[in-house]
């Protein structure tokens, strides 16, 4: 399965050193120019499966939109353009245009949970520690009990 991604998740994952998380449950993780300048301002090289995929209008702005950044616009755009299957964003803001504008999204901690729900991982507890102290990924108490809950590791 092919899907768009904003910045946070993958940098998070690249710099955690668990990037290979998106591969192992995507295809293909496309993402818009504004997405690609953003990372590559951080990281020098992206993996392979990281696709710059550009929006037909970059500078549209839909309903819900104008207070987003660019990066979290064009992966909305992005998103929609694609008939994506999902759309990964951690942004509260973002993830409520998302779904007001039904573009299906999930965010960083949803992914984890899914890897476990697929195999891929074994414990959700233990990558999202590793995700907060070397992604440098905040989560709450109360996010990181609802992860547990719903992975059920609690």
């Amino acid at each position: 399965m092919s899907v768009v991604s904003d910045t946070t998740a993958i940098t998070t994952l690249l710099k955690a050193g668990q990037c290979r998380l998106l591969q192992e449950l995507f295809d293909r993780v496309f993402v818009p120019q504004a997405v690609w300048d953003e990372l590559m301002d951080f990281h020098r090289e992206l993996p392979d499966f990281v696709e710059l995929r550009p929006v037909r209008h970059p500078g549209q702005r839909l309903p819900g939109m104008e207070t987003l950044g660019r990066g979290e616009a064009e992966a909305i755009l992005l998103a929609k353009e694609l008939s994506a299957r999902l759309l990964v964003i951690d942004d509260l803001k973002a993830r409520m245009t998302a779904k007001r504008l039904n573009v299906p999204c999930i965010g960083l901690v949803g992914v984890v949970i899914q890897a476990k729900r697929l195999g891929k991982i074994s414990s959700v507890r233990d990558l999202l520690k590793i995700i907060e102290t070397k992604g440098g990924l905040y989560l709450s108490d109360s996010v990181f009990a609802e992860a547990l809950r719903l992975a059920d590791e609690i």
